[in-house]
């Protein structure tokens, strides 16, 4: 493929982000996979350079865009020379004089006073960096030290006992230690959640949305007499988890909840529970070091249905908890919404409960939480918030 073909194809894939942004559909990197299947003239090379011009693109860009062409006009602004492409054979159609470009920016225009005061307008590029490559070991079965010395230009994360940060490019598929379950991927934010429900030998923990188990089985790693139940309402993202700690050699009961019935199917933990994380689902905004087109898929009334799930879920972990127990919540958010504010509001539901400091050295006080973010911390951003229930 020539260039003006690459970029070309870049607006075509792009196009299709927008509507699948739009109706919910896949994420980018399955549509840059999908495009390339029926279109095998194009080598690795062109993949490569389609899939980063396409990515670059949508950094630029915060508010979902009307068009692909529009968001590569938006990344010319940046790289000029793209427009010597336009017109050329295979390539876009000529520009048009007036044509609109996409407007650049960092944050949604509609988001941009839902985020914490904590996180200035000189954080915002670190918001869409490229991400490092994080690994958690499973400290149960190896050491950090020993699985260090096995990958090339590895360091210890700064932040969390657990982790490993390797070069962005390290393939993990096919690594011994991946498939004998001594390492899993996980970023150290995420690493630093389960650090933060501090658990204890013999303590019954719930994890009330578990997804696929990363924070479940960082701590089933951390603590393996630990009585641990991991529950989610979705079957495929449960069943990852199974498979999961299997591999890891984990001890973790997986449940699968119905949606709008998690208490009534857990009544063995009803006032039971040592600690309850909720890790709950959110506006991912913390994530968009990963995955930038997030940022398109959020709507207002998207933003409202997840809050009120939130509060949902904070409302059934507090039933699950016994006198003295605790609840630790976390969202990837750096909202305010979803993070303190969402805790305000849960202790003016319930104003006996105690705000306890998280035991991890990072983040930033937030009112009731900590807050870690990319510009700060250098890891996913997260709000995370340790709640002590009445004895």
């Amino acid at each position: 493929m020539t260039p003006a073909a690459r970029l070309q194809a870049a607006i075509e894939v792009l196009d299709e982000v927008i509507v699948s942004a739009r109706d919910d559909g896949p994420p980018a990197d399955t549509i840059v996979t999908r495009y390339f299947k029926t279109r095998r003239y194009a080598g690795s090379k062109d993949r490569r350079a389609v899939r980063e011009l396409v990515f670059r693109a949508i950094r630029v860009v915060a508010d979902r865009p009307e068009s692909g062409r529009a968001v590569v006009l938006a990344l010319t602004q940046q790289d000029p020379e793209l427009l010597d492409l336009f017109g050329e054979p295979r390539g876009p159609e000529p520009l048009v004089n007036g044509e609109a470009s996409a407007e650049t920016g960092y944050v949604p225009g509609w988001l941009q006073d839902e985020l914490s005061p904590l996180v200035a307008p000189e954080e915002w590029p670190a918001l869409l960096d490229r991400a490092p490559l994080d690994i958690r070991v499973n400290i149960a079965r190896a050491a950090r030290e020993d699985l260090i010395a096995q990958f090339e230009d590895a360091e210890p994360t700064p932040l969390s006992p657990w982790g490993v940060r390797l070069i962005t490019e390290t393939r993990l598929d096919d690594n011994p230690a991946f498939a004998d379950g001594l390492i899993e991927v996980q970023d150290e934010g995420s690493q630093l959640i389960a650090l933060a429900c501090g658990p204890k030998p013999g303590e019954r923990i719930l994890d009330l949305c578990a997804g696929a188990g990363g924070k479940a089985l960082a701590l089933a790693a951390a603590e393996p007499s630990a009585v641990i139940v991991a529950t989610d309402t979705n079957r495929a993202r449960l069943s990852n988890l199974v498979r999961r700690a299997d591999r890891a050699k984990a001890r973790i009961e997986a449940r699968l909840l119905n949606p709008n019935e998690e208490l009534s199917q857990l009544p063995d933990w009803v006032g039971q529970g040592d600690v309850v994380l909720v890790d709950a689902p959110c506006s991912g905004s913390g994530t968009w070091r990963r995955n930038p087109e997030g940022r398109w898929r959020l709507t207002p009334a998207r933003f409202d249905r997840v809050v009120a799930l939130q509060s949902r879920l904070l409302d059934i972990a507090a039933e699950l908890v016994k006198p003295g127990g605790r609840i630790v919540y976390a969202v990837c958010s750096l909202l305010s919404r979803e993070g303190a504010g969402q805790i305000q509001d849960f202790l003016s539901r319930r104003s006996s409960w105690i705000v306890e400091e998280t035991p991890i050295a990072a983040g930033r006080w937030d009112d009731v939480g900590k807050l870690l973010t990319p510009g700060h911390d250098g890891t996913d951003g997260f709000f995370v918030a340790r709640l002590v229930s009445p004895c």
